[in-house]
């Protein structure tokens, strides 16, 4: 984090780990929404198979309109973007902690989703 790295030797000085603080500060300054698109599929291989034709360069909106159940596909997968606890929680999870802008693999009640976090806020 950038503030712990320009107040490194301050904190320090005053008592504080510098990577404490750090992560104090992440858990004060969390994101509270986030937009992402997503394709929902009923089989784990199917997933897999789309994540794999992502990284030969597919594009996330071409597949989601070609294989998405949910009524997003139509769309591109495109969820817009919501706040923080109103996904299932393993969508959620990966939506507000995991790398943004590439494929992610989730397991819900729903099925298998491919989701891309687009950004957090």
């Amino acid at each position: 984090m950038i503030l712990s790295e320009c107040l490194g030797e301050d904190l320090i000085t005053f008592g504080y780990n510098p990577r404490q603080f750090s992560d104090f500060l992440q858990g004060i300054i969390m994101a509270n929404t986030a937009a992402a698109l997503h394709i929902l599929v009923k089989h784990k291989e199917q997933a897999e198979d789309i994540i794999k034709q992502l990284k030969k360069g597919a594009k996330f909106q071409t597949l989601a309109k070609k294989y998405s159940t949910c009524p997003s596909g139509k769309k591109g997968g495109d969820l817009g973007e919501f706040r923080r606890g109103q996904m299932v929680p393993q969508f959620d999870k990966v939506c507000f902690s995991g790398e943004t802008l590439v494929p992610h693999l989730v397991k819900t009640k729903f099925g298998w989703h491919v989701v891309k976090v687009l950004y957090r806020t």
